[in-house]
């Protein structure tokens, strides 16, 4: 997904691009939401952990802060646009039944049909004729993962131990240099 958005001209957020123990979870998230104009949420990492066994929602929670964003905000706020993703079409009715209606695009758990579903997303959202086809990115993308050894290596970096920021410049960098 990330690289995608990347991939796409975009700038990818998440709360995790700062790491400042100072700033509230939240309110970073919030601050986000503010600042974009389009969001991309999955909410398939929704399954029960630990014991007793609960489900974590912070996902659906940071759809619906978007989602209230765009329909009590202002006219800019008003101007937002999402795309909801899960594993399956229909599977977010067993545990957030309110999002009935909406049109939720499945993945299937396979990293290039995501890549593909956000990568037509923002072409026809944005109407860029910069964003490449999905199956295209897709390809992009594996010989991105490929070549991410390398590159870690080559800033004296583990792939497991990489920062969201430590990703997004890595493939910032891959992206401007390869493609």
């Amino acid at each position: 997904m990330v690289f995608a958005i990347t991939r796409s001209g975009f700038r990818a957020r998440c709360a995790l691009e700062v790491d400042d123990a100072s700033q509230n979870r939240w309110a970073s998230i919030s601050d986000i939401v503010d600042q974009c104009r389009y969001g991309v949420h999955d909410i398939s990492r929704t399954e029960s952990d630990g014991d007793p066994p609960l489900p974590r929602f912070n996902m659906p929670l940071e759809l619906g802060l978007f989602l209230g964003a765009k329909r009590f905000g202002d006219e800019l706020q008003k101007r937002k646009r999402c795309l909801v993703m899960d594993t399956e079409r229909y599977r977010y009715q067993r545990f957030i039944s309110d999002l009935a209606g909406q049109d939720i695009h499945a993945h299937g758990d396979d990293p290039a049909a995501c890549i593909e579903a956000v990568a037509s997303w923002l072409r026809d959202q944005s109407r860029s004729k910069t964003v490449p086809g999905g199956r295209a990115m897709a390809r992009d993308f594996e010989q991105f993962e490929a070549q991410l050894p390398a590159l870690c290596q080559g800033l004296q970096l583990e792939v497991d131990e990489m920062t969201f920021g430590d990703l997004t410049t890595l493939m910032s960098e891959y992206i401007a240099a390869a493609l």
